[in-house]
């Protein structure tokens, strides 16, 4: 999906309560909706079964409603932590048994990650093992703790910390886009940082901190399983209650009521950067949440800028001008708050302040002339692609149960990709220079400059040919 992301980007948010009025569908767009049955359990998990008899698979796909945003400071990286320990084995099943015995019967797509808003694990198997996935997503919900030893969790936070190091500290670019991102959203505020967490925070979680944050996020009334694909509705509601319904809970937690953030000036960041060797000009503003006004708005926009060959940045920066290695734009969508932000990458010999330049001159073609129909049209049929793709799966990241999940947790409703996408039809010419305007102001970003020294610059190279 969009940058709606997991640890890398996506309600129980008071301000995402409620479902988004939307506009009737076109004709045609009726038959988006995907068939499916939601019920709750006693002790207040939900459950979503859609039947889908492609192939003879079924996907187990479980959303804990809890993500970074959740932690609290100083104790960063919980939510991630447990994409690590809940493979680590359960009361029922051994240590590391869980990713073996799913592949030994031929599951696909399993995985766990983790967002600023949401956790989830899922895999997808034949049709006569669902019972097997249930079990085993039912013992790590009921009874990791039983398992969890202080040994466990050393290692795990070794791991966690070793993937830290190769994701941010050692990554091109990656303290400087952490230094940016905390610009944008300063401490407390909840998604200051990084989902993976911090060194500090990672080797301060104790065992008995560690236990306390599972209990009261990991406990069925904050969960939802879907099950997706061929399978008997009867026999699949049997088996959800013979592994869930008798799984205790404690009531649903209440997430944190954050106001939003406001950028009120321009803040620049010049980093001097140490593992790439080409510089990085970043751009970054605050932006609409998940599925509210403005941001199907950006969505449009940052595909007219940064994707594709035809798109307005890419001509200008890497085509005509030869001045980027790469641009992207994008709008990372989010629960609380999202982020519209433009990176590109010099070629050798150029400084960010030429990127910069040039980017700000597109943006001000935007913001007086906004952008054609042809391209909004264009960006619409990126995004109903990409979306409808990922429908004809039934598992696995930004498939039919990834889907359902989403829109569940954000607008209560699973099936909402046809009023998701009916958004883009709403956008035009006019609201996509609005929105530039009043969204994309120089006074309201963060713009890093991250620039290696030039002992490590990569040398220039001869100006005429196109970089790829």
């Amino acid at each position: 999906m969009k940058a709606l992301a997991a640890a890398a980007l996506f309600v129980g948010l008071p301000a995402l309560a409620q479902t988004p009025e939307a506009k009737p569908l076109e004709p045609g767009r009726e038959n988006l909706a995907i068939p499916y049955e939601k019920y709750t359990l006693p002790n207040g998990m939900e459950v979503i079964l859609s039947v889908d008899r492609k192939l003879p698979v079924v996907a187990v796909n479980v959303w804990y409603h809890v993500g970074a945003y959740d932690e609290q400071p100083g104790r960063t990286g919980f939510a991630h932590l447990f994409e690590h320990m809940m493979f680590q084995g359960s009361k029922h099943v051994p240590d590391d048994v869980h990713i073996g015995l799913l592949e030994q019967a031929g599951a696909t797509d399993l995985n766990g990650t983790t967002s600023f808003d949401r956790t989830n694990y899922y895999e997808t198997v034949p049709s006569n093992l669902l019972e097997t996935a249930l079990w085993l997503e039912s013992d790590r919900m009921g009874f990791l703790l039983d398992a969890l030893t202080q040994k466990k969790l050393d290692t795990q936070k070794e791991v966690v910390k070793n993937e830290r190091r190769q994701g941010v500290e050692t990554a091109p670019y990656g303290e400087a886009q952490e230094k940016a991102w905390q610009a944008l959203f300063p401490a407390p505020h909840p998604y200051s940082g990084n989902v993976i967490g911090s060194m500090k925070d990672l080797d301060a979680a104790t065992v008995d901190e560690v236990k306390a944050f599972f209990r009261t996020w990991y406990a069925p009334a904050n969960a939802t399983l879907a099950i997706v694909g061929d399978f008997d509705p009867a026999k699949a509601k049997a088996l959800v209650e013979k592994y869930f319904g008798t799984l205790q809970s404690g009531p649903k937690p209440k997430r944190p009521d954050v106001a939003p953030v406001k950028v009120t000036r321009e803040t620049v960041i010049r980093h001097d950067e140490k593992v790439a060797t080409l510089p990085l000009l970043s751009m970054a503003w605050l932006t609409a949440p998940y599925l509210k006004p403005g941001d199907a708005t950006a969505d449009v926009l940052a595909t007219a800028l940064g994707t594709g060959r035809a798109s307005r940045l890419y001509r200008r920066l890497v085509l005509d001008k030869q001045l980027a290695q790469s641009v992207d734009a994008t709008q990372q969508s989010q629960g609380a708050q999202s982020v519209f932000s433009i990176e590109a990458v010099a070629r050798p010999g150029v400084t960010t302040d030429q990127l910069k330049k040039e980017i700000d001159a597109v943006l001000d073609e935007v913001r007086k002339e906004g952008v054609t129909q042809e391209e909004i049209v264009r960006a619409r049929t990126r995004y109903d692609t990409r979306q409808l793709a990922g429908l004809q799966a039934v598992g696995g990241s930004g498939s039919k149960s990834d889907t359902l999940q989403t829109y569940n947790q954000f607008v209560g409703e699973p099936s909402y990709v046809a009023q998701d996408l009916a958004r883009y039809q709403d956008v035009t010419p006019a609201s996509v220079k609005q929105f530039a305007n009043d969204v994309l102001r120089p006074d309201a970003r963060v713009v890093l400059h991250a620039v290696p020294p030039a002992s490590k610059a990569a040398p220039s190279s001869a100006p005429g040919k196109e970089a790829r």
